[in-house]
C-alpha cells in the first residue's frame, strides 16, 4: 500500500491518471500534456507501474498505458479500513461504484 501512496503524492501522477481514466494513452501522447522532459516522465511511469496503478503495454516502439483502477480501489479502502477498525477481510466501507463515480464527473 505504501508504493501506491507514494504513486500520488505527486501532483504529476495523478494527472497522469486522470488522463489514464478517460482510455489507454501511448507514452507520448502523455507526456505531451506536462511541461517536462520525457526521460522524467518515464521515471513517473515507472512509479506508477511499480505500485500497480498502471499496466504498459510495448507494441513495437510505443508504450501504451492502461489505469489500473483495482488497485487504487484497494488501496484506498484499506486505508479508509485502517481507521474503521476493520481487520482483514471486514469491508466496512462499500466500494464506491464505477458507474456513479464516472456519472459525477460527465455531470
Amino acid at each position: 500500500m505504501n508504493a501506491v501512496f507514494k504513486a500520488l503524492s505527486d501532483p504529476t501522477r495523478r494527472r497522469v491518471l486522470q488522463l489514464l481514466r478517460a482510455g489507454p494513452m501511448s507514452a507520448g501522447d502523455l507526456a505531451e500534456n506536462f511541461p517536462v522532459s520525457k526521460p522524467t516522465m518515464s521515471a513517473h511511469y515507472a512509479i506508477l507501474r511499480e505500485a500497480g496503478l498502471v499496466e504498459a503495454v510495448k507494441e513495437g516502439k510505443t508504450v501504451t498505458y492502461h489505469l489500473k483502477l483495482s488497485v487504487l480501489e484497494d488501496a484506498l479502502l484499506g486505508f479508509a479500513n485502517s481507521f474503521s477498525g476493520a481487520g482483514a477481510g471486514e469491508s466496512e466501507i462499500a466500494a464506491p461504484s464505477l458507474d456513479a463515480a464516472n456519472e459525477e464527473t460527465s455531470s
